[in-house]
């Protein structure tokens, strides 16, 4: 079975596979500081409960935009699960496309993994929405390849800086309007957070459209992605498990590294290898 591990700026997602459909999945917040131990303790409560023994695991793929996070969570896979992880990251794997943009090794793995997904399921060319701690719109070409993308604000970000920057603003929680113009306060500022951003959505996608020269499917993907889906006719498909599979074809793709058990010293405890 395959271990996938996604790790967010805002939470890290494990999955596991087993060839056939996923046996569970399961968030916890990110927190660069929390030990492999940590998350062996919670990570193999889960495994019990769902009936899935840790000696099952024989893959373990990691994609990350959290480098701090890398040294624990490839330690919890050397020393719980017995198995060298496969890092998702440009320039050290075999993505099977091209990567169009001026900088390869800075496209997050996150981003990669959607092209990669998004691609296999839905065939480009395509553009990928992810509602995450950033909403980024990642362009994937008729063949396959990356040709690049967009990242705005967040939503949660964009709910977070309305309530610290204006002293009477409170915070609050996302939801459809049932009409643009609110009549209070809060309904004014669920209106400008959620029908601002289905503009964002649709004005983004029509200049990206233009400029492609095609009309290019469009696939979100992310929590709050069905919500803007009901908003819009732009999205096409919604598909919450994009970046997992893209963990989970990248991981068929690539040969599994040699696993050795050594014990790392600590001088490597903030490597990004």
């Amino acid at each position: 079975m395959l271990l996938a591990i996604d790790a967010g700026n805002t939470n890290v997602v494990f999955a596991v596979h087993d060839g056939t459909e996923w046996r569970g999945r399961w968030r916890i917040a990110t927190r660069a500081d929390r030990t492999s131990d940590e998350y062996a303790v919670w990570l193999l409560a889960l495994f019990g409960h769902h009936g899935l023994p840790a000696s099952a695991i024989t893959q373990c793929a990691i994609g990350t935009v959290v480098p701090a996070a890398l040294y624990s969570l490839r330690r919890l896979a050397r020393e719980w699960f017995n198995c060298e992880p496969l890092i998702a990251r440009a320039g050290s794997v075999e993505w099977g496309f091209d990567i169009l943009v001026d900088r390869p090794k800075e496209v997050g793995a996150d981003r990669l993994l959607n092209s990669l997904a998004a691609h296999h399921h839905y065939r480009g060319p395509l553009i990928v929405i992810d509602f995450g701690t950033a909403t980024t719109f990642d362009v994937v070409g008729e063949g396959g390849a990356y040709v690049g993308g967009v990242i705005a604000p967040g939503i949660n970000l964009s709910i977070e800086a309305l309530h610290r920057a204006a002293a009477r603003l409170p915070r609050i929680g996302i939801g459809r309007p049932q009409s643009v113009i609110g009549r209070d306060t809060v309904p004014a500022m669920q209106s400008g957070i959620y029908w601002g951003y289905v503009g964002l959505i649709e004005g983004l996608v029509a200049r990206i459209r233009a400029e492609q020269g095609s009309t290019l499917k469009v696939i979100a993907t992310g929590g709050l992605a069905p919500l803007f889906a009901e908003g819009t006719t732009v999205i096409q498909h919604t598909d919450p498990d994009i970046t997992l599979d893209g963990l989970r074809l990248l991981a068929a793709r690539n040969p599994a590294p040699i696993f050795r058990k050594t014990t790392l010293p600590d001088s490597l405890k903030n490597e990004n290898e």
